[in-house]
């Protein structure tokens, strides 16, 4: 992205903040921009978090899965 660009986009996210009004979107924005840190949100998880995720994604990899469509169904239909 050129200084050019660069500068384009920042005007325009400022005129696109400025006419917000989604009180939501605005403490999105807000998080953004004082969320300064380097950190890894895996470090911030419990070790049983990890392993969860660690599990779930070994599921995956492995075949074990259900799609969507059949989750729902199930869990409709008790």
């Amino acid at each position: 992205m050129s200084v050019a660009e660069i500068k384009k986009t920042k005007l325009d996210l400022i005129a696109w903040i400025e006419q917000l009004s989604d009180t939501n979107m605005l403490t999105v924005l807000d998080g953004l921009r004082n969320s300064r840190t380097n950190k890894d949100w895996w470090d911030d998880l419990t070790e049983g978090q990890q392993r969860q995720i660690n599990e779930g994604l070994e599921d995956a990899e492995n075949g074990r899965i259900v799609s969507s469509v059949a989750f729902w169904e199930k869990l409709k239909n008790g």
